[in-house]
């Protein structure tokens, strides 16, 4: 696990991991590709940050990262959202949402209802319950991402996220055209 005290600075004063770098530059061909390989470590090694934080703040009330997502997304409406739309939303299977509903409806946090729209489906809604555990969590979490963001400007956070996201644009671009090249063969 990375620790923010391994961490060094270059010439120019922005940090890097010298572990990786050591390790990139042995997998990276040639020096032109080393600083992509280690930006992707970099947010890797962010990623873990933030999910270690929410894991400790979620699980250490009972909640699983996973349905930590489920409850913040039904608690932003007044109606019932679908398991499909719910793993849609997730980027992950309808299994998994289902397997996390079935604990947030034991728990008490979440239920299912009919759908009005399509009598044969059923959606999943927050509970009261479930909806005053949200707003417990509300305050521990704007504390928690302060506290992450310490030191950063807005524009830095700005700037921050519309990088975050034209990453993930690319990687969605990338993964069409490998699906469209395998579809081909």
């Amino acid at each position: 696990m990375n620790d923010v005290y391994n961490y060094e600075r270059d010439p120019d004063g922005f940090l890097y991991d010298p572990r990786v770098r050591a390790a990139m530059t042995q997998f990276a061909d040639g020096d032109g590709d080393l600083l992509a390989f280690e930006a992707g470590a970099a947010v890797r090694t962010a990623y873990h940050a933030v999910e270690r934080m929410r894991a400790h703040g979620s699980e250490g009330r009972g909640v699983s990262a996973g349905a930590l997502d489920v409850l913040i997304r039904l608690s932003t409406t007044d109606q019932g959202i679908s398991i499909g739309d719910l793993a849609r939303a997730a980027g992950v299977s309808s299994r998994n949402v289902t397997g996390l509903v079935d604990t947030l409806e034991r728990d008490g946090l979440v239920r299912r209802v009919p759908d009005p729209k399509d009598r044969r489906s059923v959606l999943a809604e927050i509970t009261p319950a479930g909806q005053a555990w949200i707003e417990a969590f509300r305050k521990p979490s704007q504390l928690a991402m302060r506290a992450m963001f310490q030191g950063f400007t807005p524009e830095e956070l700005l700037a921050f996220r519309d990088l975050c996201l034209r990453l993930a644009t690319n990687q969605h671009r990338l993964a069409d055209h490998l699906r469209q090249i395998g579809s081909q063969s």
